[in-house]
C-alpha cells in the first residue's frame, strides 16, 4: 500500500480518486473525534464530511514536516466542531449536571445513566477542555499533538485536560457512589 505522503503527492498531482483512501483511513478517527465533541452522530457525520472536503480544498497547505496528517486533520475538525458549536449550542451550567441524582434501578439503568451522565457532563466543559480531553483520553493522542492541534504550549494542554478530569470526577461522583 501506498504511503501517506505518497498518496498526497499523487492527489496534489490530480490524481484525486486517490484521496478516497485517506478517507478510508482516517474517516472513524475524525468522526469519533467530532462525535465526542458534538455528541450528536448525524451533525458529526456532516462536520466530518467537511472536514473532508476541506482537506480535500487545502490538501496543498498540508505540510508532512509540521505535522502527521492525521494530527492536520484533527485540526480541521476541531475548528469545524468549535464553529458547529457556536452557531448551535448554548452554554450548558455544569453544576447543574452534578446536583442532579442517579436513578438507582437494575443495572442495565445504571450503566445507562453512567454514560448519560458522562455525555452531559463531557458537553458542560469549557470547549478547550473538552478537545484536549477527548484528543487525550479517547483519540490517545500525544500532548505534542494536541499542542498543535490547539495551537497552544504543551504546559496548557496538560492544565486543561487536568481541569476537564477535575470536573469531569466531580460532576461523575454522584454516579459513581463517591462523595
Amino acid at each position: 500500500m501506498a504511503s501517506e505522503d505518497q498518496i498526497v503527492a499523487q492527489v496534489l498531482a490530480r490524481k484525486t480518486s486517490e484521496f478516497r483512501k485517506l478517507v478510508e483511513q482516517y474517516h472513524q478517527p475524525v468522526f469519533r473525534f467530532a462525535r465526542n465533541l458534538i455528541g450528536d452522530e448525524h451533525d458529526a457525520e456532516d462536520v466530518t464530511q467537511e472536514v473532508f472536503l476541506a482537506a480535500f480544498d487545502h490538501l496543498a497547505s498540508y505540510n508532512a514536516k509540521r505535522a502527521s496528517l492525521l494530527t492536520w486533520l484533527f485540526t480541521i475538525a476541531r475548528n469545524r466542531c468549535v464553529n458547529y458549536l457556536k452557531r448551535t449550542r448554548p452554554v450548558i451550567d455544569g453544576k447543574a449536571i452534578a446536583n442532579t441524582q442517579p436513578a438507582a434501578s437494575s443495572d442495565d439503568s445504571a450503566r445507562n445513566e453512567f454514560w448519560s451522565r458522562l455525555d452531559e457532563a463531557l458537553d458542560a466543559l469549557p470547549i478547550e477542555q473538552k478537545t484536549a480531553f477527548v484528543l487525550a483520553e479517547i483519540e490517545g493522542l500525544p500532548y505534542a499533538d494536541i499542542a498543535h492541534i490547539e495551537q497552544t504550549t504543551l504546559g496548557t494542554v496538560k492544565s486543561r485536560i487536568h481541569r476537564a478530569k477535575q470536573r469531569l470526577r466531580a460532576v461523575m461522583a454522584p454516579t459513581l457512589g463517591e462523595q
